[in-house]
């Protein structure tokens, strides 16, 4: 946990943007995996961690507007539970370390609402994203679970997805530190791309990592030669010489911070004349992406630049042609490049997804373009001293999605597809790195992992 200030620091920051109601913040409960007694690894809810910072389940947190207090209700471990875990702090002692004097059993939570209830009291909270939060949130206010998303509070949205976009000093130390497990994960992954190795060999190798030195993975992991399968978890495949291996994958700090990187590698050490042309392609694209990075700039603009850039370098190689600024414009790239080139990450790999990507992502100024490829860009609006998000540009090739733009011709006269077909079977190759926006510029967080094709080259034959 951090200091109890900075929980303090963070819920009167939180204040400031209401004049009265209650603010609710449920924790995450364990979920059963098979039987009651077998439950999936807990993970706390991140609004929840980032102002109450209790990482058990079972925990609620409330901050009173009208009364000024702060109250943590959970539950208050039995001497039969010590039996199971060992000796438990109480309640009490929880809530002084986040700097809160009033705590209470969960069992009396429903008795303290019903009367504020009473009351008329203005309930705030966040959208629910499991069904047992929901459920739990609707018994508690009386409210139909089914209906329960008209009663989200917006205004309780805008103020967290403010707050917890700007990282904290303490916030990119604990990035950082998810950042040194990535980069042993990520070099570890280089080194195991031999042919006749198991794709889920090198997954299940760098999730080790992961939890042997932090709280695990922050997303599973993507390790595959299909990487024009942009999110494939099937790790069946057997690696043989010339194929290409993405690794999108992430560890979670002790305090659940994220990293994301991704890495594409050379089966057996050697990238072909095609790979490193392709490789070399995303690569400038990424790095020029990266040196636009700056408070005031727009994400859309550094999108955009690289899917220009990316452009260029597919008609260099005969696979697009024809006016490129055009070309972009209405988004013949895509067909390459069919995704976002990044997103906001902190307490959550996508950060503050389930409050909603427009929220995080988009603003009043700038709004989701609806364009295929465009739309999937999680963040647009101008950037902040503050912000920490990815820089992930692509290109694949996705025989589907080829054979559907063929059918249809479209875009013919941005497009080669004659020469697409000699790259059908070609894969996909992704570089993506995490990035912190300063007050002048940025700054690529971690200890660089090999990106250049003689590094990868390298630690691929090591």
């Amino acid at each position: 946990m951090f200091d109890k200030q900075v929980y303090i620091d963070r819920r009167n920051a939180l204040k400031k943007n209401f004049k009265n109601g209650i603010l609710l913040f449920p924790g995450n409960d364990e979920s059963a995996l098979n039987y009651p007694g077998n439950t999936y690894k807990f993970r706390q809810d991140s609004s929840f961690l980032y102002y109450f910072g209790i990482d058990v389940p079972n925990m609620f947190g409330v901050i009173d507007l009208d009364e000024n207090k702060d109250y943590l209700f959970g539950y208050e471990f039995s001497v039969e539970d010590t039996v199971w875990m060992g000796a438990q702090p109480k309640l009490a002692e929880l809530a002084a370390l986040i700097g809160i004097e009033n705590s209470e059993s969960i069992d009396k939570l429903e008795k303290f609402l019903i009367s504020k209830k009473k009351k008329q009291t203005k309930f705030h909270f966040l959208p629910t994203y499991r069904g047992d939060q929901s459920l739990k949130i609707a018994n508690l206010l009386g409210e139909n679970p089914y209906k329960l998303k008209s009663k989200f509070s917006k205004k309780l949205i805008e103020a967290v997805v403010a707050q917890r976009s700007l990282k904290a000093e303490e916030e990119v130390a604990e990035i950082e530190y998810a950042m040194e497990i990535a980069y042993q994960m990520h070099t570890t992954a280089m080194k195991m791309a031999k042919p006749g190795v198991i794709e889920r060999d090198i997954a299940g190798a760098i999730e080790g990592i992961a939890l042997s030195v932090g709280s695990g993975v922050s997303f599973t992991p993507i390790v595959s030669k299909n990487g024009q399968i942009l999110h494939n978890h099937h790790y069946g495949n057997v690696l043989k010489e010339g194929d290409l291996l993405v690794c999108d994958s992430g560890a979670e700090s002790l305090l659940h911070y994220a990293s994301d990187i991704t890495r594409t590698t050379p089966v057996g050490g050697k990238f072909s004349y095609k790979q490193r042309e392709i490789y070399e392609i995303v690569l400038t694209a990424q790095k020029n992406a990266i040196n636009m990075i700056k408070p005031g700039v727009k994400h859309v603009d550094v999108h955009l630049t690289a899917a220009k850039i990316i452009a260029a370098g597919l008609s260099q190689v005969g696979l697009m042609k024809g006016d490129l600024n055009a070309a972009v414009k209405a988004g013949a790239h895509a067909l390459f490049f069919p995704h976002g080139l990044g997103h906001m990450m902190g307490l959550d790999v996508h950060d503050m997804e389930n409050l909603g990507e427009d929220f995080v992502g988009y603003d009043e100024k700038t709004k989701r373009s609806d364009q295929f490829g465009l739309a999937y860009l999680r963040l647009a609006k101008e950037l902040k001293p503050g912000f920490v998000f990815t820089c992930e540009p692509g290109i694949y090739f996705i025989p589907e999605l080829i054979d559907q733009w063929k059918a249809k011709k479209k875009f013919k006269n941005f497009i080669d597809y004659d020469k697409v077909e000699e790259y059908r079977d070609f894969g996909g190759i992704r570089i993506e790195d995490n990035i912190l926006v300063t007050q002048t510029g940025y700054k690529v967080l971690g200890r660089p992992i090999p990106k250049e094709v003689d590094d990868v080259e390298a630690w691929a034959k090591s």
